[in-house]
């Protein structure tokens, strides 16, 4: 017998799941909360409404019908924020372009998605002069500016933004129309061949919203997001929707602080005069914040950070704790819209001492609702979560990419056998806790072995002497592949620090047992600077390349 489908009287609305509908509780119950961009405007979620009606006003006189795509180059501010909403909401698809690609991979992205209308920052406007003459469907370009006068440029500009938005009527309307209706796109950072173009419909990203809703604030946990709290995402905007954490602002209707260009200073004073208490950023970021000389004398005590992106060591999460930083894990991918699991301890797990609790923290976490999050064998078997079986990642989820823009038959590799392939290496314990222990692609294959490098970097990030860390493997004639450790050290360690002591810090883990004798690299390299992908991740693949 088939199932049965629910009688639906005629009269009935059908509530699609659209962004649209994300606005209606905020703007009911906290119309006067805060938005605020910098130290240059203030508005409230009432005004930023009425700016988002405005602004889809704006875009049909640029053009911008159901279909079209819309590019942004900006850094995290109130504009984007308003057009998170405003293009996906009048049925237009919002592409947040990656501002780090080179120039020639931004405008690989700007044609391959297809881009109509393309908004830009004043600070981008070289980029766009010297690309320009190859758009091959843009048709109208806007400025976006903090203000002051216009900079001179060749780009042939249609008007600027604010300006624009404040000769536009207020009285749109916005439509019904399929819930699988294609909301957002954007394209991965590329350490593997040209940029993959990602997709999100506006049902994805309205269940994406209520499950991080539910997973951040429901539990008696580790950095909880709530109502009283003030948010400032330290994810760029053209990141996985800033995390898609914005959009979960708004449900909880939050004051909340956007940054513009991430400047330590700058995120330091909004953090004090703002009373920033929720943020979420990748590894570099929150070092970069700690290192500064203006950290030193900012409380940072009652800050909640989630860290994603890359691993979280163990060094960089008991430094932040010491400062008094509640933060714990979060795990996705682009393709994955991305939040898959955060890393919250159990109550139980909270009354346990600090030093007890930095393992729980850096975990790659348990998953969120409606997440199906399973590690398999080569040929697709599950594993026993038993906290040692190690297999590859793979994912279930209503929010998962369909596929990638244009590219059939990689979109197959991404889902083969129905489920979505993280490209991860992992195992999950017996308690629910994904820990993952390298990327397929980066693992060390030695000697019929394989070392994860994510242990190996958790390791050096131990020692007093570093502030960053990698490890890659580089090639053996012997056997393959060996390991080398790439180290950046702290200021005051520089010149004072050797080969042998890195080593011997390795040593003391072989003698607890963390790891074996055969997983201590044969070369360490001292460097200036790690090589990092456009936002702020290790990029291994240049690394490997130096090295070979």
């Amino acid at each position: 017998m088939p199932v049965k489908l629910v009688d639906r009287t005629p009269s009935a609305y059908a509530y699609p799941l659209l962004i649209k509908h994300l606005l209606h509780r905020p703007l009911r119950c906290t119309p006067n909360q805060e938005i605020v961009y910098r130290d240059l405007y203030r508005f409230t979620y009432a005004d930023m409404f009425q700016r988002v009606h405005k602004a889809a006003t704006m875009l049909r006189a640029l053009g911008v019908e159901e279909g079209a795509t819309v590019g942004v180059m900006d850094w995290d501010s109130h504009r984007y924020l308003e057009l998170f909403y405003a293009v996906p909401m009048m049925g237009a698809i919002l592409h947040t372009v990656n501002i780090r690609l080179s120039p020639e991979q931004i405008l690989y992205t700007i044609n391959h998605a297809e881009d109509d209308v393309l908004f830009v920052h004043a600070d981008f406007l070289p980029v766009v002069e010297g690309i320009k003459d190859q758009f091959q469907t843009v048709k109208k370009i806007v400025l976006m500016k903090d203000g002051g006068d216009a900079p001179a440029t060749a780009a042939p500009l249609d008007g600027e933004y604010e300006d624009l938005i404040s000769r536009a009527s207020d009285d749109y309307e916005f439509p019904d129309f399929d819930e699988n209706a294609k909301a957002t796109t954007f394209y991965t950072t590329g350490t593997t061949g040209l940029p993959k173009g990602v997709y999100f419909s506006h049902r994805q990203l309205v269940l994406h919203t209520l499950a991080v809703l539910a997973a951040a604030g429901s539990y008696h946990t580790a950095a909880p997001f709530r109502s009283n709290d003030v948010y400032m995402p330290l994810t760029p905007m053209f990141h996985v929707h800033a995390w898609g954490i914005p959009f979960v602002a708004g449900q909880l209707g939050v004051k909340q602080v956007y940054p513009g260009r991430y400047d330590p200073a700058m995120i330091l004073k909004l953090i004090v005069t703002e009373k920033v208490t929720f943020s979420h950023c990748v590894p570099t970021i929150l070092h970069m914040i700690l290192s500064s000389p203006a950290a030193k004398s900012v409380d940072l005590s009652g800050w909640k950070v989630i860290i994603g992106g890359s691993a979280l060591t163990k060094g960089l999460c008991k430094a932040a704790m010491d400062r008094g930083i509640d933060l714990i894990t979060g795990y996705g991918m682009s393709e994955t819209c991305p939040v898959l699991t955060l890393a919250q301890p159990q109550p139980d797990m909270m009354e346990w001492p600090a030093d007890k609790q930095i393992p729980v923290r850096c975990r790659t976490g348990q998953p969120i609702p409606l997440v199906d999050l399973r590690v398999v064998t080569p040929d697709g078997q599950p594993l026993p979560l038993d906290g040692k079986s190690t297999g590859e990642v793979v994912v279930r989820s209503p929010w998962l990419t369909q596929g990638y823009f244009k590219d059939p038959d990689r979109a197959e590799e991404l889902w083969e056998g129905g489920w979505l392939h993280t490209g991860d290496v992992g195992f999950i314990d017996e308690r629910g806790y994904l820990q993952i222990t390298d990327r397929i692609k980066d693992v060390i294959k030695t000697g019929g072995e394989w070392i994860s490098t994510l242990i190996l970097e958790d390791i050096l990030m131990q020692h007093p002497a570093v502030s960053e860390a990698a490890a890659i493997g580089v090639p053996d004639e012997k056997w393959g592949e060996r390991p080398m450790a790439l180290v950046v050290l702290k200021e005051e360690y520089k010149g004072k620090v050797s080969e042998e002591d890195i080593r011997n810090h390795f040593m003391r883990f072989v003698d607890e047992g963390t790891i074996t004798k055969w997983a201590v690299p044969d070369k360490i390299g001292f460097l200036d600077m790690l090589p990092k992908t456009s936002v702020g991740k290790l990029d291994k693949k240049v690394m490997r390349q130096q090295y070979r």
